[in-house]
């Protein structure tokens, strides 16, 4: 049996490097080539096609608005959108003893009904609450009926309108 054999094929051969030293195995001080440390590659993140969803739903205490919520928090989970709770606040907001209703207790009010929603279905994490001026909930009503709403900001302006829904492709027929 000849000595070639003995030897594995990659290691300690005459010339060729060893994997684990990066020198030649037959003595010299010959190093690996080496193409410097690899670094990863940045990837930007993916955009979503569209923002997920809000969904806007206004609570008075009712039973319908309490039933639109609990809807609205099973259409969120089901779109992986949120629901915003919203209260909205007359300019006087005076309570029915005609004292001034503070901000702080509209919300409270609010977060509890949310947080009873939100026990009744089970859906969490998707629920925001606001109060709202009135002014600023029938801009949004106003636009969700037709209305023309531009949004300014410092760097851009936006107009939101309800899209157009457009009318079904119909698939040509073959050889047309």
């Amino acid at each position: 049996m000849s000595e070639d054999r003995a030897l594995p094929p990659d290691r300690d051969q005459p010339g060729r490097p060893d994997d684990r030293t990066g020198r030649a195995a037959d003595g010299p001080a010959q190093l690996r080539i080496a193409r410097g440390p690899v670094e990863p590659r940045r990837l930007s993140p993916l955009v979503h096609r569209r923002p997920a969803p809000h969904l806007i739903v206004e609570v008075d205490g009712s039973p319908a608005c309490h039933g639109a919520l609990v809807w609205a928090l099973r259409e969120a989970a089901r779109r992986e959108g949120t629901v915003v709770a919203v209260s909205v606040q007359d300019e006087p907001a005076l309570g029915a003893r005609g004292v001034r209703v503070d901000h702080g207790a509209v919300l409270e009010r609010l977060e509890a009904q949310v947080l009873r929603a939100i026990a009744e279905t089970g859906v969490q994490g998707r629920a925001r609450a606001c109060v709202l001026e009135r002014t600023v909930f029938e801009a949004l009503t106003a636009a969700s009926h037709g209305a023309d709403l531009v949004m300014v900001g410092p760097d851009s302006k936006t107009l939101l309108r309800p899209a157009v829904p457009r009318p079904p492709i119909r698939p040509l027929a073959r050889g047309a």
